[in-house]
């Protein structure tokens, strides 16, 4: 079975114009376990409640990447490059929306739920606006997509879509694992409000400093 499906692969990724599969998922799964805005989405919509707002939380990210992936298809990258006055406007944008949520979780008093709501929609909504928050995605992806793309077999929107397709799927795996995981340890630190407020200030100061660091950043 193994063998079979190594062949597949093998025949049918090069159909897709996709360069060294195997080393496209790697690095894919590798930014996403880099710490950000998104993945303290995720881990904070879970806290809050639970593993439906964490995939609610996930989802919205997906929606959103999968967006920004399409825009920078489509050579909004170039619009962007070409306008850097709106590239900025987006930027501080993006940077401001963290900080104010940041600030709401350090001032917020126990009990309260600063950032994230009851229903499903708002953490849906929550990863989702973080996420189209950061304008140089788009042009992450424009730099990022040419490296696993083969000239020779290169399909247009077939290759692309298969890409977005397997950015997707990795994103809502590495997602159920940490949404299950973080509602494994909230289960444990909910009989400790101490704990649990001290995690919610320093989720604040992190998103407060990726705020920071997404408006300095050039």
């Amino acid at each position: 079975l193994n063998s079979s499906v190594y062949f597949f692969a093998r025949s049918a990724l090069p159909m897709f114009g996709i360069a060294d599969y195997g080393a496209f998922v790697a690095a894919i799964v590798l930014f996403l376990a880099i710490p950000g805005p998104g993945n303290l989405a995720i881990i904070t919509s879970t806290a809050k409640g639970g593993v439906r707002a964490g995939m609610a939380a996930c989802f919205g990210v997906i929606a959103a990447d999968q967006a920004l992936m399409w825009l920078a298809v489509a050579g909004v990258a170039g619009l962007l490059a070409a306008y850097p006055a709106a590239f900025a406007a987006v930027q501080w944008l993006g940077a401001a929306y963290l900080g104010w949520m940041g600030y709401k979780m350090l001032t917020a008093k126990p009990g309260q739920a600063p950032v994230v709501n009851i229903k499903p929609r708002h953490y849906f909504r929550q990863g989702a606006v973080i996420t189209l928050l950061n304008p140089k995605a788009i042009v992450f992806y424009m730099a990022f997509f040419p490296l696993f793309v083969n000239p020779a077999t290169h399909r247009g929107l077939v290759t692309f879509a298969a890409m977005a397709a397997t950015i997707a799927a990795l994103t809502f795996l590495y997602c159920l694992v940490v949404v299950l995981l973080t509602q494994h340890m909230a289960e444990r630190m909910r009989a400790n409000p101490t704990v649990v407020r001290t995690l919610e200030k320093l989720a604040g100061v992190f998103l407060i400093g990726f705020g920071v660091k997404l408006a300095i950043s050039k």
